[in-house]
């Protein structure tokens, strides 16, 4: 049989379930300018709420008298208090983009660049009283292609996130009995959101470190570094094939309309970025080293 569902999140996955049959009896939608807003206020009407605050204690009596089956969290920006997700008869279920323990916490596409993780995913969990740490029903897995940004692989994560959701959803709604595997707390890593200061380039860093910070930080908020007194923004950078061996890490010039940046153990191509938030193609870098003052890095 249907669900009937209190979706908290993004509506276009509330959207796609009330495709798949299911009865959103709400919809709480976590931006009012996300994909599929104005289009849910169509479909769902009344039952839409935006960014309502959830420990309102009007809205857990409203999905208390509601009874739905299910408590669907995709992209909810808060915790749902167990007091919503208890009054559904099958509890919460939400999608966490990573392969769970693995990448905890609200930033796991950026961590995983980070991390230099060959394979990520989507998992599909209980929602639990703590963040991400619920048993998980589904996972479904994602080779990281090593060109991606972290914009790149959040969106690559679209689809299997949605896929999985549904898969999970049709399961319950067919009266499936769904293995919950609790999570392993001895894997378990952590994604914390990192703070302005760590969105700086550390020169000293190794040359793969550089461009993975690089990578998992692109197009926004992007990894910065000061260039002649000027701040950049690096967005695409490629290992140097050479460099000149007394150039300390952070130490720069020009050459053939690009800047090269020596790192700890080699350099860097600056390939675009923005100089002072303004959008730059590599020769516009290039220029700052024409300028007498060296990168401090």
């Amino acid at each position: 049989m249907p669900l009937r569902i209190a979706f908290f999140g993004l509506p276009l996955a509330a959207l796609l379930l009330a495709k798949d049959g299911h009865s959103i009896e709400l919809c709480a939608i976590c931006r009012k300018d996300a994909l599929g807003a104005r289009r849910a206020r169509r479909v769902f009407g009344e039952r839409v709420l935006v960014r309502p605050k959830v420990t309102d204690r009007a809205l857990a009596d409203r999905v208390e008298r509601l009874a739905p089956d299910l408590v669907v969290s995709w992209f909810w920006t808060t915790r749902l208090p167990m007091r919503l997700v208890e009054a559904a008869r099958l509890g919460g279920i939400g999608v966490h983009p990573s392969l769970l323990p693995r990448h905890r916490g609200p930033d796991p596409t950026t961590w995983a660049i980070l991390s230099g993780d060959a394979v990520t995913g989507v998992s599909v969990h209980r929602i639990a009283e703590e963040y991400d740490t619920g048993a998980i029903l589904d996972q479904e897995e994602l080779v990281i292609d090593p060109r991606w940004t972290g914009w790149d692989l959040a969106r690559a994560l679209d689809r299997p996130s949605l896929r999985a959701l549904r898969r999970t959803c049709q399961r319950f709604s067919r009266g499936e009995t769904i293995a919950e595997i609790t999570q392993d707390e001895d894997l378990v890593t952590h994604a914390p959101a990192l703070g302005e200061d760590e969105h700086a380039i550390r020169w000293s860093w190794p040359t793969d470190r550089v461009l993975r910070h690089i990578r998992a930080l692109a197009p926004t908020p992007g990894a910065f570094t000061e260039i002649a007194g000027v701040l950049v923004t690096v967005l695409e950078a490629r290992k140097a094939p050479r460099f000149p061996d007394a150039l300390e890490p952070g130490e720069g010039y020009a050459e053939g309309g690009h800047a090269v940046i020596r790192t700890g153990d080699g350099a860097v191509i600056l390939v675009r970025g923005e100089i002072e938030g303004a959008p730059v193609e590599a020769e516009a870098l290039a220029r700052l080293f024409l300028a007498p003052e060296p990168l401090l890095g």
